[in-house]
């Protein structure tokens, strides 16, 4: 009777600790699926990036993270985009889309010959001297993109319309780092 019950709690060892290594193995199987589905759609789906300039200060600060969306590539005046700029990624609002005419004169800026104010900008809209000449007639597939901080912004009074190809996405979510 003794050694039944000895083989008995033997046997009963054994299915326990095999069932405890099933479950971590299963628990590791779980994780390592979740992993993977954040890897996905963070690199297809969506995307995340450190800012590290002030174009469109106030409303994207230095060092701010921007999380955008990759697979939308219609924009609209006001949308903000995420690009890259000699080698550095960054962001800026898009002011006018394939067709609109843009001008920027001494009252400011002009899209289809129409005054543009806005509200959320702080800073008068002027031309660089070593910039584009204006006015200006986005192509088919590009968009004009001006910074919020019109005065130290690197945008299309630069470098011109911007092909929507090199566009990364379209800005969902900014997660603030600094001064909160």
């Amino acid at each position: 009777m003794k050694n039944e019950t000895e083989r008995s709690d033997k046997n009963n060892n054994i299915v326990q600790e095999t069932s405890v290594a099933q479950d971590i193995v299963q628990l590791l199987l779980k994780i390592a699926f979740i992993v993977l589905a954040v890897f996905l759609i963070f690199t297809f789906l969506y995307g995340i990036v450190r800012i590290n300039d002030v174009s469109m200060k106030p409303a994207i600060k230095d060092g701010d993270l921007v999380i955008y969306y990759r697979l939308d590539k219609r924009f609209i005046s006001g949308d903000v985009a995420v690009f890259k700029d000699d080698g550095r990624t960054t962001t800026g609002r898009v002011v006018a889309v394939a067709g609109d005419t843009v001008d920027i004169t001494k009252n400011g800026l002009k899209i289809n010959g129409a005054e543009q104010i806005s509200q959320d900008i702080y800073f008068d809209t002027t031309q660089f001297k070593d910039g584009v000449d204006f006015p200006v007639t986005v192509g088919s597939g590009q968009v004009f993109i001006l910074g919020d901080n019109r005065p130290q912004a690197s945008d299309s009074r630069i470098y011109g319309c911007i092909d929507i190809k090199d566009v990364k996405g379209k800005v969902i979510a900014i997660i603030r780092s600094r001064g909160i």
